[in-house]
This record gives structure tokens, C-alpha cells and sequence, in this order.
């Protein structure tokens, strides 16, 4: 069975390749930079026999996907498991002074981008009975300040979960969502328009969660037995109580 990820190129999504390939899963690994692929592609295969194949694709481009899975028919038959991994925040400021170009990128990648994969992929993971994961955020059950529209894109996701579990009933089709609290990877660097150092901010004086930990969640709920769908899962770092509550050591 082949898993499809999305967002690949780094953080979670680069993660569950990692783990998911260490259980003998052959991959499909989607992401902007061609590049990383290549090279997780190329580390991965030196240590498991698995069979990797890269769409080098912006999940927002639909016309795109569409091409892809149609020249790709044989690959895109066997796909039994999505994770719906790609996902981001650009700015953190409050709705009056928000940037629209910025709601647009989080809109159409967060929501969208999602739809878009999901849909393209709907025909073989309902032959193959699969599983759809899709990767949310604790900003989807509580918004915080200047979070508002990444926040909503998350509520998004966590809706759509439950839409996709409703809409699937009886297609032996799972749908879960990971639902993570401060997770460090790229995703701070991203928000603030490659500001590295203040995206160490964000994790300074307490621990954060890994991808790797999302990964090995991720492998978790897919590994259940058939009869077996685990909705949804919320994860936070020991240090992190809710969304604006942290634990800092000075």
C-alpha cells in the first residue's frame, strides 16, 4: 500500500516519510522544492527498500494535480493512505492591519490545497478501503490572538475531517485528524517572512513537540486494525497547557 504526503519537503511531512518508510510503506511525496525531495528520496531508499515516486507540485495548483494523477494512473492506483501534511501560517497580526495576500496563501493552501488533494485522490483510497489523516492544529479549537485567519483555516480542517468521516460512511474509508500544539520546525520561520530569530522566540525556555512525534502518532493511527478509525488525536507539548499558556523556563 502507497502513502501520499503532502508537504513532504520538511517538518512533519518530511517526518512521516522518514517513519513511514522505516515500516516498509512505499511513498508519494509531494512538496514546492523538487530539490528536498530528491534528496529525502535518494536517503530514505539508501536505507529501506521501499519504492518512492516525487509529485513536485504546490498543493494549490489543482490543474496541475490533475495532470499528474492522470499521467501517473498505475502509481495513483495503489495508494491506500493520504496525510494531508502541507500547511502554514504567514503573519501574526491582528485582522484590521492583516495582510489579504497573506489570508489568501493560508486560505487557498490550508482549505483548498486539502480539497484539492483529497478530491483528486478520493477514487483509489475508496477502492483500496484506505485512510485519510489530516494533519490540524490546536489553533483549530481555540483561537488566539492574531491567530484569526490561520485559526480559521484550521476550524476548516478539523470540519472537513468530520465531513470526509460523514461523507465516507461505508466505504471502509478512515478519516483522523493529528491535531498538534507547538510543534518546532519550519513553520515559525514561515510565519514570520524567514525571521529566524524570532521564530526561536517562540520556542525559547521550554520544549517543544518534534515532527518525529507527530510521525510516530501518525504511524500509530494508521496501524490500528481495520475495524479500528481513531477521529481525531490533540497532542501538546508537556510545557504548553492551551494555546497561550506556556511554561518558560528563564
Amino acid at each position: 500500500m502507497t502513502v501520499f504526503i503532502t508537504g513532504a519537503s520538511s517538518g512533519i511531512g518530511e517526518a512521516c516519510a522518514r517513519d513511514l518508510a522505516g515500516g516498509g510503506k512505499d511513498l508519494i511525496l509531494m512538496a514546492r522544492r523538487e530539490e528536498r525531495l530528491q534528496a529525502l528520496a535518494k536517503e530514505i531508499q539508501d536505507r529501506h527498500s521501499v519504492q518512492i515516486a516525487l509529485c513536485p507540485l504546490d498543493v494549490r495548483d489543482r490543474k496541475g494535480l490533475q495532470r499528474w494523477v492522470t499521467e501517473h494512473s498505475a502509481l495513483v492506483d495503489k495508494i491506500g493512505i493520504l496525510i494531508n501534511n502541507a500547511g502554514l501560517a504567514q503573519g501574526l497580526d491582528p485582522l484590521p492591519k492583516g495582510n489579504p495576500d497573506d489570508w489568501d496563501v493560508m486560505i487557498d493552501t490550508n482549505v483548498k490545497g486539502l480539497l484539492y488533494v483529497t478530491r483528486a485522490l478520493m477514487a483509489p483510497l475508496i477502492k483500496n478501503r484506505g485512510h485519510i489523516v489530516n494533519i490540524g492544529s490546536v489553533a483549530g479549537r481555540y483561537t488566539y490572538p492574531n491567530g484569526n485567519v490561520y485559526c480559521a483555516t484550521k476550524y476548516a480542517v478539523r470540519a472537513l475531517n468530520e465531513a470526509m468521516r460523514l461523507d465516507l460512511h461505508g466505504t471502509g474509508v478512515r478519516v483522523t485528524e493529528i491535531a498538534p500544539g507547538m510543534v518546532e520546525t519550519e513553520f515559525s520561520a514561515v510565519r514570520f517572512g524567514g525571521d529566524r530569530e524570532r521564530a526561536k522566540q517562540v520556542y525559547a525556555g521550554m520544549q517543544p513537540l518534534t515532527a518525529r512525534d507527530i510521525a510516530e502518532t501518525v504511524r500509530w493511527c494508521v496501524d490500528r486494525p481495520r475495524h479500528v478509525d481513531i477521529q481525531e488525536v490533540v497532542i501538546y507539548p508537556v510545557d504548553q497547557a492551551g494555546t497561550g499558556l506556556v511554561k518558560r523556563n528563564p
